[in-house]
């Protein structure tokens, strides 16, 4: 549940909300029904996105290891998914806690950073395909959270120098 309306509803417990609650609940409503839609496109179009993915990588990357191809398209379906329930729940840190903590070190570890921005840029592309501007300004923000921790961001470990 959003924090939003968990805070309005515990200050409801012993009065009526005031009008600029309830207004700020009818704005929260709306933007859930907007949120909603883009979750349900998501989750309907999510196997033909990442077939275009899927092709664009192939032919981005013909000599790699197909078990690693499939992989990385496994993480970014991951990623979707749990980036679908934060946008949402309208809670990056939820997204951040379930599934980008602990995917950063895999894929630099697996040195699969190239790949892995080779399916964000297409995924973005299969988006911008399918959602509108507004729908796009809602989503973005959970994606550039993941581009950000996934592929920009250099793990602890990779950071530490021998001898500190």
């Amino acid at each position: 549940m959003q924090k939003d309306f968990e805070t309005l509803f515990y200050e409801a417990e012993d009065h009526y909300l005031q009008s600029s609650d309830l207004q700020s609940l009818k704005k929260g409503s709306e933007t859930l029904k907007k949120r909603l839609k883009i979750y349900q496109n998501l989750r309907d179009q999510e196997v033909p996105m990442f077939q275009f993915v899927a092709d664009s990588l192939v032919e981005a990357f013909p000599d790699e290891n197909i078990q690693r191809l499939e992989q990385a398209l496994k993480h970014w379906m991951s990623v979707m998914r749990y980036g679908a329930m934060a946008m949402l729940l309208n809670n990056p840190d939820y997204f951040r806690h379930r599934i980008l903590e602990w995917l950063t070190d895999m894929i630099h570890a697996q040195e699969m950073v190239a790949i892995e921005t080779r399916i964000f840029e297409s995924l973005m592309q299969s988006l911008e395909d399918i959602f509108t501007a507004e729908q796009m300004a809602i989503l973005t923000p959970f994606l550039e959270q993941a581009k950000i921790m996934l592929l920009e961001t250099k793990p602890e470990c990779d950071t530490l120098k021998v001898g500190e």
